[in-house]
Formats: structure tokens, C-alpha cells, sequence
């Protein structure tokens, strides 16, 4: 057995070696393939209940929103109706509009009144603590 022939067995060594590694590899990679495939199923599984639960909840609240909006459509049409009707009452007749008029103004004439008792009593109030601040110093 010359060196060509050691050469050789290193070389036949060499490569069942790496081929038992290759071979270690892939089992290992199939093992990892297989797990991952588990826990793919068992997310499905969990998932898909739960996407069901939640389809469910959203048609449940569907239905009171459409009808809420059924609601909310009648109301709108019901204040288009209130203030055309209003506007057409007050443009045909002159009277009610100077009516309104006079109880705008009336409204606005108590609030002022109201604001202006209301900033008398406050720096009343103020004057009274100034004062027995005073009197105590």
C-alpha cells in the first residue's frame, strides 16, 4: 500500500464523514420542518375559533348601528323639515319675525342684566375680603 492508497482511504474517510454530517443535518431539518408544521396547525386551530367569535360580535353590532343610523336619518330629516317650515312661517310673515325679534332682544337685554348683578356682587364680594383683610391686619 503506497501513498496513492492511504490518499485514497483519508479521502473515502473524509467524505463518510461529511456524508454522516450531511446526513445529521437533514434529519435534524426535518425534525425543525415537522415542528414547525405542529405549530402551524395548532395556531390554525386556535385562530380560526376565534376569527368566528369575532365575525359574530361584529354582525351583533352591526345591527343596532343600522339601526341607530335609521334613527339618526329620521331625526335629520325631522330637523330639515322643523327649519324649513320655520323659515318658510317667518319669511311669509312679517309679524312673527318682528316677534322673534323682540324676544331676541329681550333674551339678550336678562342675560346682560343677569351678567352685570352678577359682576356687582362679585367685586362686592371682593371689596368685603379686601376689607376684613384690612381689619384683621
Amino acid at each position: 500500500m503506497g501513498p496513492g492508497g492511504i490518499a485514497t482511504i483519508i479521502a473515502a474517510s473524509a467524505l463518510a464523514v461529511i456524508s454522516l454530517a450531511i446526513a445529521y443535518a437533514i434529519s435534524r431539518l426535518g425534525r425543525l420542518v415537522d415542528e414547525a408544521s405542529a405549530a402551524i396547525k395548532d395556531l390554525t386551530n386556535g385562530v380560526t375559533p376565534l376569527v368566528e367569535e369575532v365575525t359574530t360580535t361584529v354582525q351583533l353590532v352591526n345591527g343596532p348601528l343600522h339601526s341607530l343610523n335609521k334613527i339618526t336619518k329620521s331625526a335629520e330629516e325631522l330637523t330639515t323639515k322643523v327649519t324649513a317650515s320655520t323659515e318658510s312661517f317667518l319669511d311669509n310673515n312679517k309679524m312673527a319675525m318682528k316677534a322673534a325679534g323682540v324676544l331676541l332682544a329681550a333674551t339678550k337685554m336678562k342675560k346682560n342684566a343677569k351678567n352685570s348683578k352678577a359682576a356687582k356682587s362679585s367685586s362686592r364680594s371682593k371689596r368685603s375680603s379686601v376689607d376684613s383683610e384690612e381689619e384683621f391686619e
